[in-house]
């Protein structure tokens, strides 16, 4: 090994070059450029591990995606249907912040231990189910389910805002609501007589009412009807005032029920605007499907009284009227007898209650006139049902030929439970 070459000749060194030789040096190598070579290792084996697992992650969705698309897509029309109940939710709580109404708000779970998972139902129609329930206190009430809500909630909040504000004695008490989603329900006051439908139209219990009682009767539903017109700081106008939706208490005191078709409008407004008509055949105001009959005002809802009262008085074991004539043609059968002052064959009853009878009669008739304007106010029916009989006119005799063309359809009607009710339009 040569170490130096000073002192040697040219030649040696010529030599020793074509001998070969080995060349040797000393290097020392920081430890930031180790640091550096394992990082760079270290992102390289990274990134080769990321794009592999994408190939394989793309590959994989490739091959699954007919099996992961729908899963997605029910994903996203949950979260859209919870986001829109959700905003009906926050709706319907400020419409009762911002009209002062504060009925309890319970959870469908509250709900549910109420009435024990919807053991004791009462009843059903085209607004969904009612139940019996208990509060924690032991009062028990009666829970209406609604069915799916329409509209976005416009029919519960109807309800709410309609009975939510009335404290009267002869209209239905809400205690409390539940909205959960498409969850609806409302709690009310429990009647255990049921609704009034269940006793004129049953031939078991038509006779359980006295005409004391039934008069009574009247008198109550005249007077819910007359404070929703003009006792609240609103007019509320009914739309469906019938038997079914006459609840009645322990002692048969009358409650007005069922305000999914309420409308509410100032006090002072003689005529309303309605888009459709609403209320059940056979009780329907004329006006609210021929339009050129007059404006729609409250006295549809009389008209519906009026029809409620000759309802009860035909229901209630009336013998002459299957000698003399058929069940359809009883307003004509009463108004003529009544009218030429001859016998109502009423049977055995006081002279009381023949004077009650012929002030439900007589009142009746000035209610179901086809004008609207020829029909009385509620507070005007109270009189004529609190006044002497001797006092009372009959009115014309309704003429009910209805025209020909009309200028809406009944949208909203639902149809009687009761078959054998028909339209007064057609009995004169």
């Amino acid at each position: 090994m040569v170490k130096s070459i000073s002192g040697m000749s040219t030649l040696t060194i010529y030599n020793k070059l074509s001998e070969g030789f080995y060349l040797s040096w000393n290097y020392h190598r920081s430890d930031r450029l180790y640091l550096w070579d394992y990082v760079s290792d270290l992102l390289s084996s990274i990134i080769v591990f990321g794009i592999v697992c994408g190939v394989v992650i793309i590959g994989i969705s490739i091959i699954l995606r007919p099996f992961f698309g729908i899963p997605c897509l029910l994903v996203l029309v949950i979260y859209k249907w919870r986001r829109r109940h959700l905003s009906m939710d926050d709706k319907i709580e400020e419409f009762l912040q911002s009209h002062n109404l504060a009925p309890i708000r319970y959870s469908f779970k509250q709900v549910k231990k109420m009435t024990k998972n919807f053991k004791d139902k009462l009843g059903e129609g085209g607004y969904g189910s009612v139940f019996k329930g208990k509060l924690c206190s032991g009062h028990h009430v009666a829970i209406k389910l609604l069915c799916t809500s329409k509209g976005k909630g416009e029919d519960f909040i109807n309800e709410v805002a309609s009975i939510g504000r009335i404290h009267h004695a002869n209209v239905a008490k809400l205690i409390g609501f539940c909205v959960e989603g498409s969850k609806q329900a409302l709690v009310y006051d429990f009647m255990p007589n049921g609704s009034l439908d269940k006793i004129i139209f049953s031939e078991e219990n038509k006779n359980t009412l006295s005409w004391k009682k039934l008069f009574d009767i009247v008198i109550g539903v005249a007077r819910g009807i007359d404070y929703l017109h003009q006792g609240c700081d609103m007019q509320i106008l009914h739309f469906d005032i019938k038997p079914h939706n006459i609840l009645l208490d322990e002692n048969f005191n009358p409650r007005i029920s069922d305000f999914g078709l309420a409308k509410l409008y100032a006090i002072d407004d003689s005529i309303v605007s309605l888009t459709a008509a609403r209320g059940t055949i056979g009780y329907i105001a004329p006006e609210l499907v021929y339009r050129n009959l007059g404006g729609i005002s409250y006295k549809a809802d009389v008209y519906s009284f009026g029809v409620l009262v000759l309802e009860m008085v035909r229901r209630k074991n009336w013998n002459a009227l299957a000698n003399h004539t058929s069940q359809i043609n009883f307003p004509s059968w009463i108004y003529d007898r009544l009218d030429q002052g001859e016998d109502m064959e009423l049977g055995d009853i006081s002279d009381d209650e023949e004077v009650m009878i012929r002030k439900m009669i007589i009142t009746a008739f000035w209610c179901i006139q086809l004008l609207p304007y020829d029909r009385p106010s509620m507070n005007e029916v109270l009189k004529m049902l609190e006044s002497n009989v001797e006092l009372l006119e009959m009115p014309p005799k309704p003429f009910h030929q209805l025209p020909l063309e009309t200028s809406t359809e009944v949208h909203s009607c639902e149809n009687s439970n009761d078959e054998e009710s028909v339209l007064l339009h057609n009995q004169f």
